[in-house]
């Protein structure tokens, strides 16, 4: 039998999807959770619930910010592929400790373990937020990243800064990918498409930044999914032509990549609400705000690295999404 693929945040949104999408392709899955109260635990436990009723999964109640129950994980288990995505969300700024304790301190142990484990892949979430204040469209891997504006974005250039040094140090093959504004079944409540959706089902006020004026690269959890289990099986080698006097930032002499994964088909907000009107059946009643700090006008990725590599970009339309969406929010909600 082959080794099982670490998953971490398993009962989170993305990897909710991710265990139940390689247990159906026959993979034996460890995931792993600690249930933080960022948002309603009911909602990560009904995740997991569907996931330890699945042959093939064995959970892990555990907090990788702890180094040594990090360590007895991986002396429990004989990984040979990570995908860690477990992390604090959230580009607004409420509380900094759940950043550095999740997304600084648990991705060093999380470094540290598959370094002594010599796992021969790990797969780590990032974020398009790292892509901060360039004005640059579409954003590319290829692009400086030197400018967050939130705290959470920071966390995450530190991420595939780390992941790099431990690339180029021991040889870890790392891969890191800039996630694209995800929605779908199960998604988060604090995300656009699912708090809309809950307001205006209850027939509460949205608060609707810059008069939705905003565009996102909206990119369906499906999608999401698909570029993950293609690129696991594909761990990284050096670039013999990588030239120190100019870098280019999205290849290393390490065994470090970083990826876009987003429909690279930015949408307007105010579309979106349209399209959640629509599947509804209901107005929505809207409350014009600022645009928050930590907050960009445009989001748009750049997949040409993706889709030379593993052969896939996202495509799914928002239309289908928000059906989707819609249709699971109706069922899990029974309304």
């Amino acid at each position: 039998m082959s080794s099982p693929i670490l998953v971490t945040g398993a009962a989170g949104f993305i990897g909710y999807h991710v265990s139940e999408r390689l247990l159906g392709l026959g993979h034996q899955v460890v995931g792993v959770d600690s249930f933080t109260p960022y948002y309603d635990i009911a909602l990560k436990e009904a995740r997991f619930g569907r996931l330890t009723s699945r042959n093939g999964f064995v959970a892990e109640r555990i907090d990788l910010s702890d180094p040594e129950v990090t360590r007895d994980l991986f002396g429990r288990h004989r990984f040979e592929r990570v995908i860690h995505l477990a992390a604090q969300p959230g580009v607004r700024f409420v509380d900094p400790q759940p950043y550095a304790s999740s997304n600084l301190m648990g991705f060093m142990n999380m470094l540290e373990a598959c370094r002594h484990a010599e796992i021969q892949h790990l797969v780590y979430a990032s974020s398009s937020s790292v892509y901060g204040a360039n004005r640059k469209l579409p954003f590319s891997e290829h692009d400086v990243t030197e400018h967050p504006i939130s705290l959470y974005a920071a966390t995450k250039k530190a991420n595939e800064m780390m992941a790099h040094s431990y690339a180029s140090l021991f040889g870890l093959p790392c891969t890191g990918l800039r996630f694209f504004t995800v929605y779908g079944p199960w998604g988060r409540p604090d995300m656009a498409v699912y708090k809309f959706t809950h307001a205006i089902a209850q027939g509460r006020e949205i608060e609707v930044a810059n008069a939705g004026k905003v565009w996102r690269d909206f990119t369906y959890v499906d999608d999401i999914v698909e570029g993950i289990v293609r690129l696991v099986e594909k761990a990284p080698a050096g670039d013999p032509d990588w030239n120190a006097e100019h870098p280019d930032p999205a290849t290393s002499a390490a065994p470090h990549r970083v990826y876009n994964i987003g429909n690279d088909s930015p949408e307007e907000v105010n579309h979106l609400i349209s399209l959640i009107e629509n599947a509804l059946g209901k107005q929505a009643t809207r409350a014009d705000v600022p645009l928050p700090p930590g907050d960009v006008l445009e989001t748009r990725a750049d997949v040409t690295d993706l889709r030379r590599d593993v052969g896939f970009a996202p495509s799914t339309s928002l239309e289908d999404g928000v059906k989707h969406f819609v249709d699971w929010y109706k069922d899990y909600h029974a309304c």
